[in-house]
């Protein structure tokens, strides 16, 4: 095992992979679940389902030429009354904040988790999915917020509903960690 944070490599088939732990942060129902059903399963179930504590899933991608498998952890949504527990993020070699365009209150909890993130792992790669743009027309999403969160780095406008850079999302993050 590497002294590198989410680094792991496992035995499959007999090839060594690198295994990275990512993690998605964010508000309740902002789409952190979605984003990763549609990644992992191209799947969109318009339901929603809550997450309690953690889901771990993985998928294995491939960054220049090389397979990476990451561990990808859908950690439960916050609010004024449930915080993140730091211990979800040990380990983690890069994660995900997910806005809800539609929901003013999301921006904010985002950067609280962000700070959070930041305290707990560092300077490790981080990007920020402002997600439902499939639903653009009902965003309240400033020009002021957007120009916040580009001075913290990647931004992508996703829809786990139509599959819009979701892929893409990952790879940024994958392609960064690497």
């Amino acid at each position: 095992m590497s002294a590198k944070p989410g680094l792991w490599c496992d035995s499959i088939n007999g090839n060594d992979m690198l295994q990275k732990k990512i993690c998605l942060l964010g508000a309740f129902s902002v789409g952190k679940t979605s984003l990763i059903r549609r990644f992992v399963n191209s799947m969109f179930d318009a339901r929603y389902f809550t997450t309690v504590g953690v889901k771990v899933d993985k998928k294995v991608v491939t960054v220049s030429s090389e397979e990476v498998m990451l561990l990808i952890w859908d950690i439960s949504g916050e609010d004024e009354f449930q915080r993140m527990s730091a211990s979800y993020l040990r380990g983690a070699a890069g994660y995900v904040v997910v806005v809800d365009g539609t929901r003013p209150k999301s921006y904010n909890t985002a950067l609280a988790v962000q700070q959070r993130a930041v305290n707990v792992l560092g300077d490790v790669p981080a990007v920020t999915a402002v997600n439902k743009v499939d639903l653009v027309d009902s965003w309240v999403f400033t020009r002021e917020q957007e120009d916040n969160l580009k001075q913290k780095g990647s931004v992508l406008y996703t829809s786990a509903k139509t599959g819009e850079n979701v892929e893409q999302l990952f790879e940024v993050l994958a392609r960064a960690i690497l």
